[in-house]
């Protein structure tokens, strides 16, 4: 099961991601995970990004599309992935569907956890306020400016990325403000006969 999960800082990809991981045994790959593993296992194309980070650059989408490669070749990917927040451009899912389609591994599907954004401030704080309660560390994310941020990014640069997946017949919309379980379960009945 090849997955992208779509959305919003604050949506609950990860919370979801992670239940699917338990359910199906497949990773979730993050490129910011994917990019430090190959930066310091000091393969050709982390040896390529290093370079452009150690300059003070960003890294290209040719890099990281070329990380997403040889992560999915690992053998905990042989049956399937979740790529959580990739890709975040237009220009990124054209490379990405071009190297999945060169190595004969269509996507599943690709879910789009729509969130009221108006309210996801609110849950952001709400989730900080717990975590102090519980005497957890509060994520750096959770930051109610820091945040914003994360939001006006993701409309400005992501947010094209879905529209680009419903033309091609392959996004789901799903309601991620339900309860959580209630995501879940509509996730699940997305991804049946996957």
């Amino acid at each position: 099961m090849r997955l992208i999960f779509l959305g919003p800082p604050g949506a609950g990809k990860g919370t979801q991601a992670t239940r699917i991981v338990e359910k199906h045994g497949i990773p979730q790959l993050s490129t910011g995970d994917m990019l430090r593993a190959a930066v310091a296992a000091g393969t050709p194309i982390g040896i390529k990004a290093k370079a452009v980070m150690d300059a003070g650059g960003l890294v290209s989408d040719e890099i990281v599309i070329g990380i997403v490669a040889d992560r999915i070749a690992e053998p905990d990917a042989k049956r399937g992935f979740i790529l959580d927040g990739f890709p975040r451009t237009l220009a990124q899912a054209e490379a990405l569907d071009v190297m999945l389609e060169s190595k004969g591994l269509p996507l599943d599907a690709v879910l789009e956890l729509r969130v009221d954004q108006d309210k996801l401030v609110d849950r952001i704080v709400r989730r900080a306020e717990e975590a102090r309660a519980a005497g957890q560390p509060v994520r750096k994310d959770d930051d109610p400016e820091v945040f914003k941020t994360r939001l006006e990014a993701y409309n400005r640069d992501t947010a094209v990325v879905a529209p680009y997946y419903a033309k091609r017949g392959q996004l789901t919309a799903i309601d991620g403000m339900k309860p959580i379980d209630e995501v879940t379960a509509a996730i699940e009945k997305a991804l049946a006969g996957h």
